[in-house]
This record gives structure tokens, sequence and C-alpha cells, in this order.
């Protein structure tokens, strides 16, 4: 059966239509990249999920182990991958971003590796969607980036560092774990606020408060699975902190 539309990327092999999409909300380009991996057990499944108007969820591109990628709706549409988040002022995710749901099954399925194959079909579909779209490197996000009290996902074995080399995303080598003053649940004062003002600086969606409630534990764990992936707690030692500020001063596109 033909397809109704074309492929927008070169990199996808085939179009698979989903029916569960509509139109961005105030005509918005989309200017964030945003990665999630299936989180069930079996590929097929999950790709028949994603194309079943019953479950009211989608995403623009489907990347399987063996590197294959297929487009399931227009980079135009409003396709329904990222559900209730945020990133800087942006609410309405899905109406700003671009979404690939990478075929793993997740943290439930023992977060296996990503296939080689796979990380490579990921990284040539990044570079030419963030170049067709111009979309800054700080906007190539993970779902649990946008949503840390709900999502995972890609999870801490994403490998971050090796798209960055290849031009997609915003990355720095993290700071080593060392000893030193640590924030973590129950704490509170200046230095907590100080961190969370840091955090929202970022991007991460997070009010300044003074305390290190669940919410925050969850934006620093978050923070850790992308961005320093070494040790993934909730507790915002000096090496998160420091990573976080090295982040925030090599923003490329944004002023820090």
């Amino acid at each position: 059966m033909t397809s109704p539309w074309r492929a927008d990327s070169p990199v996808a092999a085939e179009v698979l239509p989903s029916p569960n999409h509509a139109e961005r909300r105030e005509d918005r380009r989309p200017d964030m990249l945003l990665l999630h991996y299936t989180g069930m057990p079996r590929t097929d499944e999950a790709l028949a999920w994603l194309c079943d108007p019953a479950s009211s969820v989608s995403c623009h591109y489907f990347v399987f182990e063996d590197g294959r990628v297929v487009q399931l709706v227009p980079e135009a549409r409003r396709a329904w991958h990222a559900g209730a988040g945020s990133w800087r002022e942006d609410g309405d995710i899905n109406s700003c971003s671009i979404g690939v749901e990478i075929a793993n099954p997740g943290h439930d399925g023992g977060l296996p590796p990503f296939p080689a194959p796979q990380i490579a079909a990921v990284t040539a579909l990044g570079r030419d969607i963030v170049s067709r779209w111009s979309i800054p490197r700080e906007r190539v996000l993970a779902h649990s980036d946008v949503a840390p009290g709900r999502k995972q996902d890609p999870g801490e074995r994403f490998p971050w560092a090796d798209l960055y080399r290849a031009g997609v995303g915003h990355w720095v080598q993290p700071a080593p774990i060392r000893d030193g003053r640590a924030l973590g649940p129950g704490d509170s004062g200046a230095e907590v606020e100080a961190a969370q003002a840091l955090l929202a600086q970022y991007g991460y969606g997070i009010a300044p408060s003074g305390l290190f409630d669940a919410a925050t534990a969850a934006v620093v764990t978050a923070f850790q699975r992308h961005f320093r992936p070494e040790r993934v707690d909730g507790i915002a030692d000096p090496s998160t902190l420091a990573t976080l500020r090295a982040l925030i001063a090599a923003r490329p596109s944004v002023a820090g």
C-alpha cells in the first residue's frame, strides 16, 4: 500500500502512518528534538501501540535495534509522544518538538545497551533533523528531562556523549565524583535554593523553594541520567553541581 505522504528525512527507510497526531498549537515550529525509549519488551508490540488509534500515543520516528528507521507522523504535525512536561518557557512539549522512539525495553527490562547500528541511525537521523530545523544543541533532550517526575527514558546508558561528538546535543565532560558537601532530601536553605535556580536556569521545570523535596530529587535524577550518568541517585553532590555549572557556561545559543 502506498503511503499518503513521503518521509521527511532521507534516513527513514519507509513511512508507516500513525493516526495519532494533530496540528501544532499556535503554529509552533519544531525547535526541540526529544529522544525516548519504547520501554516495552517486544519491539513489534511497541510499534503497533504507537500506530493504534486506541493508544492516543505516537512519535515522528521509530528506530529499530538493527538501525532501520520508519516515520510514523509528518514532522509538520504534532505527534503525541511527550505527555505532560515542560522545558524553559514551553509547557506544550509536543507542539515544539520532534519525537524519536528508540526500541529498547527500558529500565523495567534491565536497560540493555543500545546496539551500535541503532545509535548510528539515531545519530544520522538526529543530525538531519537538527540541521533542517536549526534546532539548538541544548534543545536535544531526553524525555526524562522534560518530565522528570514521570519518565526515565532513554536512560543513563544512552550514549549522549557520542551523539554530541557527532554534532547532536549538548554535553560537557562530567566533573569527577568526589567527596564534599552534598544536598539531598530533607535539606533546606540557600544552598538548595541556589541549586534549584541553576537547574531552572538550564531549563528544568523546577521552582526555587529552598526545600529539597521529592520533585527536586526527581529533577536532579533526570539531570544525572543525561549529563552525569556514572552515579544516578538524586543527590546534588559536588560533581553534579559542577557539571551543571559547566553546561550553563557552555550553552552555545542561550545566554547563561
